[in-house]
């Protein structure tokens, strides 16, 4: 998350953006299921730039599941119902003419090496797929799902959607002949039962985001990283001064 947050610092975390998490049920951690979660009411919304502290969300394999060991802090770009995309390496979201997170990181990218570049977007989705030869320079359109949403769903867009629908149903998503199964009924649209979000890192050329593993659940969320209050060389130890009391922007 460079320079919002470098190594050596600790941050002060709002938890009332978006309100406080409490989880209701611990059975989760062992069985791989959805976590059962209260969330108090917040002093705001999540909003487009903010950056967020979370559990990763990948803790087995390719199963979407909150990782309870490790954190982690990445800005959001974009929001339940936007549409997002990457346009010659900067974000971008339909509904806005600006470009969203680290504008200048984005555009030292596009000096790095195109043979140097990862083209592993989106681990939910397949390896080889002719409909959505995404890059990290070159992504989307992508609609990030909004709580009550209702979207069809066909062979084509369940790349995208399959291991959310996994993770909020509890049940396995199955492409067969050219038709969608959940829990072996025949699926032709889905509504969706929480939030997501999409998260980048500040450090484009080395940031495992959304780009990558897809978007963050809602109930992964903690809260919102707004200070840094104190700062140590990794290293030596030693305090850097400059860096106490910083607001994270």
């Amino acid at each position: 998350m460079s320079p919002a947050i470098e190594a050596g610092d600790y941050i002060l975390v709002n938890k009332m953006v978006p309100g406080a998490r409490i989880i209701t049920d611990c059975n989760f951690i062992k069985d791989g299921t959805r976590p059962d979660i209260w969330r108090s009411p917040g002093f705001q919304e999540i909003e487009r730039n903010d950056v967020l502290v979370f559990n990763y969300p990948y803790r087995k394999s390719n199963k979407l599941h909150p990782d309870m060991n490790t954190y982690y802090v990445k800005r959001c770009v974009a929001l339940p119902g936007d549409t997002f995309y990457i346009k010659n390496g900067f974000y971008k979201v339909n509904s806005l003419p600006d470009t969203l997170g680290n504008i200048e990181n984005q555009q030292k990218f596009l000096e790095v090496d195109e043979k140097q570049i990862s083209k592993k977007v989106f681990q939910c989705m397949p390896k080889r797929n002719e409909n959505y030869y995404w890059t990290v320079r070159n992504f989307g359109p992508f609609y990030v799902p909004a709580k009550n949403d209702s979207i069809a769903i066909d062979e084509i867009n369940i790349v995208l959607y399959k291991k959310l629908i996994e993770y909020e149903t509890g049940e396995k998503v199955k492409v067969k002949e050219g038709k969608i199964y959940l829990n072996n009924k025949a699926l032709s649209g889905y509504r969706f039962s929480m939030n997501y979000y999409f998260m980048t890192g500040d450090n484009v050329a080395d940031s495992g985001d959304s780009r990558y593993w897809g978007v963050l659940p809602e109930d992964h969320i903690i809260g919102k990283a707004v200070l840094v209050w104190k700062s140590e060389n990794p290293e030596s130890g030693e305090f850097n001064w400059k860096r106490f009391f910083k607001s994270i922007k």
